[in-house]
């Protein structure tokens, strides 16, 4: 993968001074706890993200927040823990779409990625980056772009001294991503890296 990346210069750069090299993991199964972590960590720093989930899981028996408690809990309740009333009422979405059952991760890998991106957004609540997200931590897809991820745009702003702004500056990143294809995950985390940026924050709206 380093090899194809570093095809790209300005990317070799980076990988070449990290001392860590970046690589795929085995995919995290419960795709319903990980989408509840990720909405919990939305607009917030490491810490208080970890934070707050752990006093989440804490109201729940075994520390396991199944969808039908989740479903049945109060506002109220979940707040108690520090979420907002609009994320308490994102994550009830996100249990109610498990139930169903929607949230399966034998059936929805195999889906492209594009097809789980359609499938997820349809959770109120759930945008582009946040699946993003999930495709690449717990799916662990290696091509997927956070175009809208605040971290990589001010990574590959730097990185590659580009002034545009907004849709241009997507257009452009979009353009220089193209070499990176079929790894574009690992690009992105050793620009998270580089930039000492975790995605906890996106421009998506």
């Amino acid at each position: 993968m380093e090899k194809h990346l570093t095809k790209d210069p300005h990317l070799k750069k980076v990988i070449e001074a990290d001392a860590e090299k970046v690589a795929l993991e085995p995919p995290r199964k419960d795709i319903y706890l990980a989408l509840v972590r990720s909405i919990l960590g939305q607009q917030l720093s490491t810490k208080a993200a970890a934070t707050i989930y752990q006093r989440f899981l804490a109201l729940f028996p075994e520390n396991y927040p199944t969808p039908e408690l989740v479903v049945k809990s109060s506002i109220d309740t979940l707040k108690s823990a520090g979420l907002s009333k609009q994320k308490a009422t994102y994550i009830q979405n996100v249990a109610d779409f498990a139930i169903n059952p929607g949230l399966e991760f034998d059936q929805l890998n195999t889906k492209t990625d594009e097809e789980i991106i359609q499938h997820l957004t349809k959770i109120k609540g759930v945008g582009r980056w946040t699946v993003e997200m999930l495709l690449m931590f717990a799916f662990q897809r290696p091509d997927v772009f956070a175009v809208d991820d605040l971290g990589i745009q001010q990574a590959i702003k730097k990185l590659y001294n580009l002034t545009e702004e907004k849709k241009e500056l997507k257009n452009k990143m979009i353009e220089i991503a193209e070499v990176w294809k079929p790894y574009r995950t690992i690009a992105c985390r050793y620009l998270w890296r580089w930039k000492d940026n975790t995605p906890l924050n996106s421009t998506e709206k």
